[in-house]
Order: structure tokens, then sequence, then C-alpha cells
């Protein structure tokens, strides 16, 4: 058993902890953003976290009414004063697995030189450099994955993010469906996890990840899970926007995962109903079973409860990493040890 499998079957344990730590803090975390006069935040990360960023900027913006973006580490650094006007006023959230990330860290120095932005820092370990030079931090190291690619700490910085959207709208409803998703969390593991290696185990090379709104940067970080673990060529797309140039990659040699959610359920269907026609192995998730016609899809995977569509988010990141674990298997790869990659970059 690899150790990136037992931390990925470890991120419920490690979610507990997290959600419980969270609601400890949401106090503290509401009045520290609210006393700098800020006008927007802005989440910065790279790779995984950058991801996650993207994710967190959509639910800042729904949740909250707050103006937020996403921005790649490595870009930032580059480029400090490009992004200037962007930062006036701005609460800076960072959401990192080591807090340790040459970029991000390099990026707070240059950026703290120049004007002074409040950060906020989100790391799985205790003390880090980039804790060091934030104004307020958040601690997780029960949430560290030491296996180089990211699974455990993807899911736990993921609902981080989502909790502090939740935090600053007072959104109650997602609170408690983020509560719901953890609590049926190790069932669901059980559940579904035989059904998804079962399917996963055909002889895709190529692989796509479809969600829309606050699930689409999620997908994205699905879609590195797929590459980094088992080395395929994978991407990540809007659901209807994958019809617009990217079917034409989609075939026998794919394997296509689905969030569906909200409303156009019908769209969607017809969605699965033509990817499944062009010969593709199809995994589809939703938090009822009628969003998910059995003949379009090889295997529907559904949540215990029905969940805000971000809430879903935390079940729905279990399949891309459960199929690349069973790819990279299948190929004869060891998942702890990819080719070329470190657990975090150092420059």
């Amino acid at each position: 058993m690899s150790l990136t499998y037992r931390e990925t079957k470890q991120q419920y344990e490690a979610l507990q902890q997290t959600y419980d730590y969270l609601l400890s803090k949401r106090e503290e975390i509401v009045s520290f953003v609210r006393s700098h006069s800020i006008r927007s935040i802005t989440f910065v990360g790279c790779g995984s976290s950058y991801c996650l960023s993207e994710s967190a900027a959509s639910s800042v913006r729904l949740r909250a009414g707050i103006p937020s973006t996403a921005l790649a580490g490595g870009d930032l650094m580059l480029n400090p004063k490009r992004y200037r006007p962007l930062l006036a006023d701005t609460l800076l959230v960072a959401p990192s697995r080591s807090g340790s990330t040459s970029e991000v860290v390099e990026a707070v120095r240059l950026i703290q030189a120049d004007q002074h932005v409040p950060i906020l820092a989100i790391s799985c370990v205790a003390d880090s450099p980039l804790s060091k030079q934030a104004d307020f931090s958040l601690e997780l190291p029960w949430a560290f994955d030491h296996s180089v690619c990211q699974t455990r700490t993807v899911t736990n910085l993921y609902t981080v993010n989502l909790l502090l959207a939740a935090f600053l709208g007072d959104d109650e409803e997602l609170i408690a469906d983020v509560k719901k998703a953890i609590d049926q969390g190790e069932a669901y593991m059980a559940r579904v996890e035989a059904g998804l290696r079962e399917t996963a185990r055909a002889a895709w090379t190529n692989a796509v990840v479809l969600a829309d709104g606050e699930l689409q940067g999620l997908a994205a970080e699905g879609a590195i899970a797929l590459t980094e673990i088992a080395k395929v060529q994978a991407h990540a797309y809007h659901l209807l926007d994958v019809r617009h140039g990217p079917m034409v990659t989609v075939g026998p040699d794919t394997l296509v995962i689905a969030a569906i959610s909200g409303e156009g359920t019908v769209h969607q269907q017809n969605l699965l109903r033509d990817i499944k026609g062009r010969g593709a192995t199809v995994i589809a998730f939703a938090d009822r079973a009628e969003a998910i016609p059995d003949e379009h899809v090889d295997l529907a995977v559904i949540s215990d409860h029905e969940l805000d569509v971000a809430a879903q988010g935390i079940p729905f990141i279990f399949l891309p990493q459960i199929a690349a674990l069973t790819s990279a298997e299948r190929q004869g790869i060891d998942p702890d040890q990819p080719d070329g990659l470190v657990a975090w970059v150092k420059l």
C-alpha cells in the first residue's frame, strides 16, 4: 500500500480536526478580516494551491460578495509591480501545504517591501516561513501530506477556503453542509471505492475532468492528480465548454470525470450522452441519483446527502484521486515516486 493511498484514505479523519479548528477560530478570523479596510481578497498559490485558489476566489465572490481573484505564485513573484493596482486594499490569502514554496514566500516578501498588504497564511506545518510573514496564520499539521503528490492536504485546504468564504458571508447553510460532507466521508469512501477502481481499470491514456462554478478550480486539481500520479495527459474544463474544441480529444482512450450539479440538468445529461457516444469511460458525480442517467455513464457516484454545490467538492475530489491511483497500479507506477517531482518547489 502506497503512502499516497494511505493519506488519501486519511483525509476525512483530518477534515474532522480541520472543521473543529476553523469553527473555533471563526470569530477571530472574521474580526481580523474586518479590521482591515479591504476592498478585495486575492488568493495566491502554486500548482495544487493555485487550483484551490481559483475555487476559493469564486466562493468568496459568490458567498461573501467581496471581489476576489486568484494569482499564480510564480507570476506574482516575477511581476509584483504589474499587479500593484490589483493588490491595493486587498487581503492576500496564501493556502500552502508546506508554507515554504519559494515563489509564494518570495512574492509575499517583494509585495511587503513595496506596499503593506495584510496576509492570511494557511499552511499544514507549524511556524513555516509563510506563517512568519503573515499577519494572521492558520496551521493544520494533521493535514500535511508526506507523499509528493497531494491528496489529504488538497481536501483540507479546499475546506478551509470554503469555510473562510462562508464565515465572511454568514452562510450557515454551507457551513452545515460542509459538516454533512465530512460526517459522511468514511462511509462514502468505503461505499464507492470498489466501483471507482473497477471502472478506472480501463486502459485509458488521457483524462478530462469537468465541473462548473466553485468546483472548477477543484476539477483542475483533479487533473493535476491524474497527471502526477498516473502520468497521463489530463485537463479540466467547464462542463459545456468541453464541446467548444476539447471534444475532439475525447474518445475510447479517454477517462471523463464529471460533477453534475446545479440547474440545466438536461443539458448536462445530453453532454454525458454525447461523451459516452464517443467511446469514453465516464464517471459522473452528483448529490442525487436522478441527475445521472445510468445509460450515459459507466459509473454514477452519488453522495449520501444532498449538499450545497461547493460542499459537493469534498466528496468529488476523491474520484480523480482514486482513478489516478488505480491507473498507476495498472501501469506499474509507484505513486510515491513521481518522476521529476518534489513535494514542494525550492528555487
